[in-house]
């Protein structure tokens, strides 16, 4: 799952955490390989406060991060599981009930 993020991935990362000065990660000391973790586990103070993050993004942002999950390029592991309760919510509302059927499905799968 280890990537570097394109200039896309860098500009909804920082559009969700607007206060993200270094796309390196402290704790490891090495750049971000995904968007939705760092947001989780870094920045988010709360589901609430994940949501407000996560409602910034257009449609087109919510989906391509909904394909990079399903494509295996963009984990759901490291993100927290209230926040995963948050994203399937958000993707149920604005892109498919199918869709947020499915990616907690992959969840599930995957193992929380």
């Amino acid at each position: 799952m280890a990537r570097k993020l394109s200039v896309e991935d860098l500009q909804i990362l920082k559009k969700l955490a607007p206060e993200l000065l270094d796309t390196s990660c402290t704790h490891s000391g090495h750049e971000f390989r995904s968007v939705l973790p760092p947001v989780s586990q870094h920045f988010s103070q709360s589901s609430a406060d994940f949501r407000e993050r996560l409602v910034k993004l257009s449609d087109e942002e919510l989906d391509y991060l909904i394909r990079l999950i399903f494509e295996g390029m963009e984990s759901l592991h490291c993100v927290k599981k209230e926040h995963v309760d948050t994203l399937v919510e958000i993707v149920g509302m604005r892109i498919s009930k199918v869709k947020a059927a499915e990616l907690l499905e992959l969840y599930k799968f995957a193992g929380d």
